[in-house]
């Protein structure tokens, strides 16, 4: 096994480098993990033409999934691909809102909205839409930017300044498109690539929200039913995780539905991030379909062979079929 990290991340591949080889040590199993550290303009590309690598499983944006899809498929190798979330919470007018707070600022603020499940689109009953943006409003004027090694901090830096570009461009189109900025949405003055969590209240004809923005933009939507919600939720390409808040069954029941959510991963009070350990992780649509984790997983990774032993001296051919061989 291979493993090549983001360019961007290299001490941290390092450090699980480090634990894996003392982990195969201990089981005498050394030199099967394997770190690779580099560009993917050139090591990366150099995996996917590789035809001694039959599986590439790349996690990344939509579009350099298409990418490792299309030249892996070219050599008939396989993928597995864990690609954009875009992910969302619809909060009904029953909801907990004290159990919803905890979700959406953990899913929304959380890595800085750095996380494949971070929670970027929020479709709000409007009975309780008005209540709950406030208090969103409030506590993201209270969260602590800083140092994430300092247990005080609750959100750090983006990885770089390309990152920080994007969010930036991401709020001016959104103020092009007519959303308003509720609240945060600048850079901070301060060595490193730290910006304010942001707070936008959107509307449906946004183009700027069906992209995955890899920042902490948190895009408001008031919705009168479940239906408008389900419907708004599942217009964009991605699909990775949902949620929904609700202590009415049907709702709950609906949103698992073949009518419901669309996603690979769908959770009812528990929010988009965090909950998913254990299961089968991954998406659908541009998401990539693949799946990482879970019981049946270890399965892609595998060569699967077909085997028929036949334990006896005679051979009985189909369809009762004899060929004269004397």
């Amino acid at each position: 096994m291979i493993f090549k990290p983001s360019s961007q991340t290299p001490l941290t591949a390092i450090a699980i480098q480090n634990i894996c080889n003392d982990l195969m040590k201990e089981n005498d199993c050394e030199g099967v993990f394997n770190l690779c550290i580099g560009k993917g303009s050139s090591i990366g590309d150099r995996m996917l033409d590789d035809r001694r690598i039959p599986l590439i499983s790349a996690t990344g944006s939509c579009r350099m999934g298409a990418r490792v899809g299309e030249k892996v498929g070219k050599r008939f190798g396989s993928t597995i691909l864990e690609l954009g979330g875009n992910n969302a919470i619809i909060v009904m007018d029953d909801a907990d809102i004290e159990m919803v707070m905890r979700a959406i600022l953990f899913g929304a603020v959380g890595t800085a909205g750095q996380r494949c499940t971070s929670t970027r689109r929020l479709f709000l009953q409007k009975g309780i839409a008005s209540q709950l943006t406030e208090k969103l409003v409030k506590a993201y004027g209270s969260v602590r930017i800083g140092d994430p090694l300092d247990s005080n901090t609750l959100m750090g830096p983006l990885v770089n300044s390309g990152a920080v570009d994007d969010m930036m461009k991401a709020l001016e189109q959104v103020k092009a498109e007519g959303g308003e900025i509720l609240c945060g949405g600048k850079k901070l003055d301060r060595p490193g690539h730290f910006v304010e969590p942001t707070i936008v209240k959107a509307h449906p004809g946004m183009k700027i929200v069906r992209d995955e923005t890899f920042a902490p933009i948190l895009y408001i939507f008031e919705i009168d039913t479940l239906d408008e919600a389900i419907e708004m939720h599942n217009s964009v390409d991605q699909g990775l995780s949902s949620a929904i808040f609700t202590t009415n069954l049907l709702h709950g029941e609906t949103f698992l539905s073949h009518e419901g959510s669309d996603c690979g991963i769908a959770n009812i009070n528990i929010g988009t991030s965090g909950a998913e350990i254990g299961g089968a992780f991954g998406g659908e649509k541009d998401t990539g379909g693949g799946r990482e984790a879970g019981s049946d997983a270890w399965k892609a990774y595998m060569r699967r062979q077909t085997n028929t032993i036949n334990w006896g001296k005679e051979l009985p051919l189909a369809q009762g079929v004899e060929f004269d061989l004397d």
